[in-house]
């Protein structure tokens, strides 16, 4: 029986969106328990791990350029041999849902093409996308795709900590219809605090109780409170970050002094891209 058991194991692919602002050794680690957590159940094998930063365009406040923040991102993985850094969100001139970013890669699955755009990035449900990409295709996929029990194309789950999820709650801050769409058609890995209130939230919202078993809550037992925000603190104030984040970005800052009081008044007083597009289409 153990022999046929991985052909029955869906695919994975963790796609972790945010600021990476930067990238900290909990970010990192978000990636291993959300593996060993989905292995652990035996129906999945996660296949790879994306960090996508967000673009400039999201206008946060103390948000440092894409391009440091994807090359910090880089070299925090670069040992690593399943998560990887994807800057395609980083690089758009304006701010893209986090949906968007999901469609994008799952696009990208179905069909490794380079002319690959946000113009593909459409729902799942659109049919007739895949087959025309099929004569590409080389035998080993098409293989699996003759075995019954594997589902062909890998999926793509949206991987976060506990306070993204309860972020679904902030009013403008995100779409319905997105937040439907992420639980219905990708799902979530949320990493929360053993006795965390994730539960609670889910309880309370109608849409991810009726998705909840396509959002994983991964209990995390070794707790980690490193936080970007505590870095840039730290930083700020001429303390040590050794530890908190990896030796090769720890590097990086200090070789391009790239935390500073001034850095943190960036986009001061700026709305977030989220709301002033949200606010703005429920006046339309």
């Amino acid at each position: 029986m153990a022999m046929e058991d991985p052909d029955k194991k869906t695919e994975v692919v963790l796609l972790a969106c945010g600021s990476f602002n930067p990238i900290t050794n909990m970010h990192l680690r978000l990636f291993e328990l959300a593996k060993d957590y989905l292995h652990e159940t035996g129906k999945y094998k996660v296949i790879k791990g994306i960090i996508s930063p967000v673009g400039d365009a999201y206008k946060k406040k103390g948000l440092i350029s894409a391009n440091h923040r994807v090359t910090m991102a880089k070299l925090a993985t670069k040992n690593s041999d399943w998560v990887e850094v994807d800057d395609w969100e980083s690089s758009q001139s304006e701010w893209l849902e986090t949906l968007k970013v999901l469609r994008y890669h799952h696009q990208k699955l179905l069909s490794p093409d380079p002319t690959n755009s946000l113009q593909n990035a459409i729902p799942l449900t659109k049919p007739g996308r895949k087959r025309k990409q099929e004569p590409n295709r080389h035998d080993p996929v098409k293989k699996k795709n003759q075995s019954p029990d594997i589902k062909s194309v890998p999926q793509v789950k949206l991987l976060c900590g506990s306070d993204m999820l309860e972020s679904f709650g902030i009013p403008n801050l995100w779409k319905l219809e997105d937040i439907t769409e992420i639980v219905e058609n990708h799902g979530l890995v949320c990493i929360s605090r053993a006795g965390n209130s994730v539960q609670k939230f889910i309880y309370e919202s109608d849409i991810l109780w009726r998705h909840k078993n396509n959002i994983h809550l991964v209990e995390e037992w070794i707790t980690n409170d490193i936080s970007s925000t505590k870095i840039r603190r730290a930083l700020r104030r001429g303390q040590s970050i050794r530890y908190l984040v990896p030796d090769v970005v720890q590097a990086y800052i200090e070789k391009n002094n790239l935390y500073s009081p001034e850095s943190e008044d960036r986009n001061a007083g700026v709305v977030l891209a989220p709301l002033q597009k949200h606010a703005s289409d429920s006046k339309n």
